[in-house]
C-alpha cells in the first residue's frame, strides 16, 4: 500500500513518501525535489512539470501556470477577472459558469476545467512517486490552504479522482506543518499538563497563512488560523516588475506590458533578483539580452530600495499574527516557539517583522519548502494500516462559521441557525431535530461573507425527501445529521424519520396549539447511536467529542428549550426510517462528467506515452548516426575497408539530413526501420571490433588451462606422491586432450594472424570458450580426484618430518594448486596434522 503526501503548491509541488522507517521527499526525473505547477499543451502531447516550465515563453499561450486559485470559482468572480489580465493563456467561462482554460491541444482548440488541469499535474506527481517506490500509487494525502472553502475543497477532491488517486484526507497546509513539527518531539507536555503553544507561519508564493497549535504528548489541536489570501512571494515579484517596467519604459522607450513574452521574461528575472537580494544587501544588476525589439536592457536594485517599495506589503504581515492570538485568547508570552516555512519567509524583512511582533527569534527547524509534503506523508502513514506510526491525534478546525437556513411554516418565513461557529473543531458531526409534515430544504451557507476570500457565501442546498406526517396528522420528528468531514467539507450526511407508536389509546392527546408552537423547534442533540456512528466514521486519531446543544429556531444563540410537552406518560415505541437527501452543491461536477474527465485523462496519458516512444525511437536513430560516424574514424577504423567506410559514412550523412527534413515528424515504426537498416551495415563492423577485444582473452584462458593440465601430467610421470593415487589411463586421456587443444589453438592462431581485420574472424571468442569448457569438463574430474584417506600407525605419526620436499614436489604442488584441486593439493607431510585436528 502506497503512503504518499502531496504538497500541491501554487508555483511548485513536492511529493514525500514513507519508506525505510522514515519520510523522504523524492526527486523527479530531473533529480529535482521541486516539480513546477505547470502544464504545456502541444500539437502531439502534453508536457508537465519542468518540461512545461521551459516552454513558458516559447509556447506562452498554451502553457498553463498559477491556476491553483481558480478552483471552485465562477468566471465572474472579481479575483478571476483581476488575474485574467496578467495571464498569458486564456480563461473562458464554462457552461456551468465556472472558470475554464482554453488551449490548443492536438492541433484543436480545447477548453479544460481547473479540475482537469490539476488532475494532469497530480498524474505527473503520481508518476514521480511510482518511479521512486517501484509500485503503483493510489492512496495519498493532499494539502490545501487552510482558507479554502467547501467548493474549492470539493474541486481539489475531484481533481484527485481524475488522476486516479484515492485521497485519504485533504489536510490544511499549516496543519501538515504542525504535524511534521510535533510528531518527532519527545519532550511534549503530558496530556494533563498545560499544552505547548506553537505558532506556524507559512508564506508561500501566493498566500500567507498563520496558525497557532497546542501540543501535548501524542496530540495536536489547532486553536486558530488567520490568513491574507493574496500576500505571497509573487506580490514582491510584482513590485519589482512594476518598477522595471517603468524604468525600462523611460530609459529605452519600451511598452513591456504590450508584449506578454517580454513580461514573462521580466517576471522570471525579477524572481531571481528577489532571491539574490535575500542573501545580498549590495547593489545588484538586472541585465536581459534581446529583451524587446532586439534591445538589451539593464538596471540595478538593492535591498534597501526594494524594502521601501514593499512597505505596504510588509505592513500586511502583522495583522494575521495579531488576529490569531486574539482568536486563541493567548498572549505573546504564552507562545513557546514561532516556526516559519514557505519560500517567501526567506525575505529578511518578513522574518524580521514576525520576530519583532513576537519578541523572539523565529525558528527554522523545518525545511521551508518540504515541511508541508512531509506532514502530508505522515498523515497518510497514520491513516494507512500498512504503517505503524507513533500515536498522534489531530484536531483541526473550521475557518469560517457555517449556518443553516430553512423555510419555517410557523413563522411564515426563513429561519436560520449557526451550526458550526468559527474555529469549531473538525471533523465533527451534529444531529438536528425538526418537526415536519412534508419534505423540506436546508440551505447551508457561510454566515460571515466578509471573512471569505470568495464572493459567494452559498455552500449547498439539501432537500430532505419523503417526510410524511404521523398517523394522527401531527408533525413527524426528523433527525438530520450535519457533518464537517475529514477533508473540511460540509454535508448533510443523513436524515431519519422517527415514528412514534403509542401503546395506550386512552391517553389524552397533546394540546394542538402548544404542539403547533413547538412544531418548528430544531434541536441539536447527541445520542448513543450517534456516538457509535461517529466512532465508525471518524478515524481514531481524529476523534472529536460531539457536543450537546439545543437551539430554538427563532434564536440562533445556543439557548436551551423544552421538548414538546407530553400529556400523560404512556408507553411509547419508536422506529426510525432513513430518508433520501438530494444534494445541490455549488460548482459540483456531475458523476457522468467526472467519469468523462477520468476517461479523457487516460487517453491523454496514452497519447503522451506514444509520443514519448516515438521521440525515443527518433533519438535512437540520431544517437546511432553520431556514435557510428565518430567510431568509424577512431576505434572501428582498422575493422572496415576504405570503400565500405566511405559508403557507410555517406549513408549516415543522408540519414542525418533526412532526420532534419522529411524525417522530422514520422511514425515510430519508420524510425525503427531506419535504425535496423543502419545496424545491418554497422553490426558486422562492431562485431569484428568486439571479437578483436575478446579473442585474445579467450585464447589466454585456454592456454592457461592446457599448461595446468600438462604440469599435472609431468608431475604424475615424475612419480609425485601427490598424484600417485591417479589412474595412468586417465592421465593419458588428460595428456591427449591437452595436446589436441594445443594443436587446435596454434592452428587457429596462425590462421587468424594471416587474416585481415576487415574480414570476419576465423574463430570467434565463443568458439574458444566452448573449447576451454570441453577441455575442462574432460580433464577436471580426473586431476581433482581426491586421494583416499589412510589411517597411519601411531609410530609413523611420531616420525620426524623431512626437512624439505622431495624432488619436484614444489613444482607439482604449485601446479595442483593452480588447477584448483583443493584437498588433493596438500602434500603428505600435512596429513598427520589434519588427522589430529
Amino acid at each position: 500500500m502506497s503512503v504518499v503526501g502531496i504538497d500541491l503548491g501554487f508555483q511548485s509541488c513536492y511529493v514525500a513518501v514513507a519508506r525505510a522507517g522514515g519520510i523522504e521527499t523524492i526527486a523527479n526525473e530531473y533529480s529535482d525535489r521541486s516539480t513546477p505547477s505547470c502544464i504545456s499543451f502541444g500539437p502531439k502531447n502534453r508536457s508537465i512539470g519542468a518540461a512545461a516550465k521551459s516552454q513558458v515563453i516559447s509556447n506562452a499561450k498554451n502553457t498553463v501556470q498559477s491556476f491553483k486559485r481558480f478552483h471552485g470559482r465562477a468566471f465572474s468572480d472579481p479575483f478571476v477577472q483581476a488575474e485574467k489580465a496578467s495571464l498569458a493563456y486564456e480563461l473562458v467561462q464554462l457552461p456551468t459558469g465556472s472558470t475554464g482554460i482554453k488551449a490548443m491541444y492536438m492541433e484543436e482548440e480545447r477548453n479544460f476545467t481547473i479540475e482537469q488541469v490539476t488532475g494532469m499535474l497530480l498524474t505527473k506527481l503520481k508518476e514521480t512517486a511510482e518511479n521512486a517506490l517501484k509500485k503503483p500509487v493510489v492512496d495519498c494525502v493532499v494539502s490545501v490552504p487552510c482558507f479554502y472553502t467547501d467548493a474549492e475543497r470539493r474541486s481539489v477532491m475531484d481533481a484527485t479522482q481524475i488522476a486516479g488517486l484515492n485521497c485519504l484526507r485533504l489536510i490544511n497546509e499549516t496543519t501538515a506543518v504542525a504535524l511534521a513539527y510535533g510528531i518527532y518531539k519527545q519532550d511534549l507536555p503530558a496530556l494533563e499538563e498545560k499544552p505547548r503553544n506553537v505558532v506556524f507561519v507559512d508564506m508561500g508564493h501566493s498566500a500567507y497563512q498563520v496558525s497557532v497549535c497546542a501540543f501535548n504528548k501524542g496530540k495536536l489541536k489547532v486553536l486558530a488560523t488567520a490568513f491574507d489570501t493574496t500576500l505571497g512571494g509573487r506580490k514582491f515579484d510584482e513590485m519589482l516588475v512594476e518598477y522595471f517596467c517603468e524604468e525600462f519604459g523611460k530609459k529605452y522607450k519600451l511598452d513591456i506590458k504590450s508584449k506578454i513574452r517580454a513580461l514573462l521574461r521580466l517576471y522570471q528575472e525579477c524572481e531571481k533578483l528577489k532571491k539574490l537580494m535575500s542573501a545580498n544587501a549590495s547593489d545588484l544588476p538586472m541585465n536581459i539580452e534581446c529583451f524587446m525589439n532586439d534591445i538589451d536592457v539593464s538596471g540595478t536594485m538593492n535591498r534597501g530600495k526594494f524594502l521601501e517599495m514593499c512597505d505596504g506589503l510588509l505592513a500586511r504581515v502583522e495583522p494575521p499574527l495579531r488576529s490569531v492570538l486574539e482568536q486563541a485568547k493567548l498572549k505573546k508570552e504564552d507562545i513557546y516557539a514561532v516556526e516559519i516555512v514557505g519560500g517567501a519567509t526567506r525575505i529578511p524583512a518578513v522574518k524580521e517583522k514576525i520576530s519583532k511582533f513576537f519578541g523572539k527569534e523565529v525558528s527554522t527547524t523545518l525545511n521551508a519548502d518540504e515541511a508541508v509534503a512531509r506532514g502530508c506523508a505522515l498523515q497518510c502513514a497514520i491513516l494507512s494500516p500498512a504503517f505503524k506510526v507513533r500515536e498522534f491525534s489531530i484536531t483541526d478546525l473550521i475557518p469560517y462559521p457555517i449556518s443553516l437556513r430553512w423555510n419555517s411554516p410557523a413563522e411564515e418565513g426563513l429561519s436560520d441557525c449557526e451550526v458550526f461557529p468559527k474555529n469549531h473543531a473538525a471533523p465533527f458531526s451534529k444531529v438536528l431535530t425538526f418537526y415536519r409534515k412534508e419534505p423540506f430544504t436546508l440551505e447551508a451557507y457561510y454566515s460571515s461573507p466578509k471573512e471569505l476570500p470568495y464572493p459567494d457565501p452559498a455552500i449547498a442546498h439539501f432537500l430532505v425527501q419523503k417526510v410524511t406526517p404521523q398517523t394522527d396528522g401531527s408533525s413527524s420528528k426528523v433527525k438530520v445529521k450535519v457533518r464537517v468531514n475529514i477533508h473540511g467539507i460540509f454535508s448533510v450526511s443523513s436524515a431519519s424519520l422517527v415514528e412514534v407508536h403509542k401503546s395506550d389509546e386512552n391517553e389524552e392527546p397533546m394540546e394542538t396549539d402548544q404542539h403547533a408552537k413547538e412544531e418548528e423547534k430544531m434541536q441539536v442533540d447527541q445520542e448513543e447511536q450517534q456516538k457509535t456512528e461517529e466512532q465508525q466514521q471518524v478515524q481514531p486519531e481524529n476523534k472529536a467529542e460531539l457536543e450537546e446543544m439545543e437551539t430554538s429556531q427563532g434564536d440562533s444563540k445556543d439557548k436551551k428549550v423544552d421538548q414538546p410537552p407530553q400529556a400523560k406518560k404512556a408507553k411509547v415505541k419508536t422506529t426510525t426510517v432513513d430518508l433520501p437527501i438530494e444534494n445541490q452543491l455549488v460548482w459540483q461536477i456531475g458523476k457522468d462528467m467526472l467519469n468523462l474527465f477520468i476517461e479523457n485523462e487516460g487517453k491523454m496519458i496514452m497519447q503522451d506515452k506514444l509520443e514519448k516512444e516515438r521521440n525515443d525511437a527518433k533519438n535512437a536513430v540520431e544517437e546511432y548516426v553520431y556514435e557510428m560516424r565518430d567510431k568509424l574514424c577512431s576505434i572501428y577504423e582498422k575493422f572496415v575497408s576504405e570503400d565500405d567506410r566511405n559508403s557507410f559514412t555517406l549513408k549516415l550523412e543522408d540519414t542525418e539530413n533526412w532526420l532534419y527534413e522529411d524525417g522530422e515528424d514520422q511514425p515510430k515504426q519508420i524510425y525503427i526501420d531506419k535504425l535496423t537498416e543502419l545496424k545491418t551495415l554497422g553490426q558486422p563492423i562492431q562485431a569484428r571490433f568486439q571479437e578483436s577485444e575478446e579473442r585474445p582473452k579467450a585464447f589466454e584462458e585456454l592456454g592457461k588451462q592446457i599448461q595446468q593440465y600438462m604440469k599435472t601430467v609431468h608431475a604424475f610421470k615424475a612419480k609425485d606422491e601427490q598424484y600417485d593415487h591417479l589412474d595412468e589411463e586417465d592421465l593419458a586421456k588428460v595428456e591427449k586432450s591437452a595436446n589436441e587443444a594445443m594443436e587446435w589453438m596454434n592452428n587457429k592462431l596462425n590462421l587468424q594472424n594471416k587474416r585481415s581485420l576487415t574480414l570476419d574472424p576465423v574463430v570467434k571468442a565463443k568458439d574458444i570458450q566452448a573449447k576451454t569448457k570441453e577441455l575442462t569438463s574432460t580433464c577436471n574430474p580426473i586431476v581433482t580426484k581426491p586421494k583416499p584417506k589412510v589411517e597411519l600407525p601411531k609410530e609413523e605419526q611420531k616420525a620426524p618430518e623431512p626437512n624439505g620436499p622431495a624432488d619436484g614436489q614444489g613444482e607439482a604442488e604449485s601446479a595442483a594448486q593452480a588447477a584448483g584441486q583443493g584437498a588433493a593439493a596438500t602434500p603428505d607431510k600435512k596429513l598427520p596434522e589434519m588427522d589430529i585436528d
